[in-house]
């Protein structure tokens, strides 16, 4: 079963990089541990927010398909 976000972000209608630029600006909201979500309709998000968490250390967890876009669940690491 996939963990719930303490924090979703509603970048839907934003291209990229802006989803990347709003999750790296409230990652710090959660918790060390906490999955956080992107909502995002940016075909490039599917990519780009994935490579980020590979560049930052964080853990990509999964992508959830949404009537409009997807939910981009990231785990914070450090």
């Amino acid at each position: 079963m996939l963990e719930q976000p303490l924090l979703t972000i509603d970048a839907l209608g934003r291209k990229c990089p802006v989803p990347i630029i709003m999750l790296a600006g409230r990652l710090r909201e959660v918790p060390i541990g906490s999955v956080i979500a992107v909502t995002a309709d940016d075909p490039a998000a599917r990519t780009d927010i994935p490579a980020w968490c590979r560049m930052k250390r964080h853990t990509f967890v999964a992508e959830v398909p949404l009537p409009r876009g997807s939910a981009f669940h990231v785990r914070r690491m450090y």
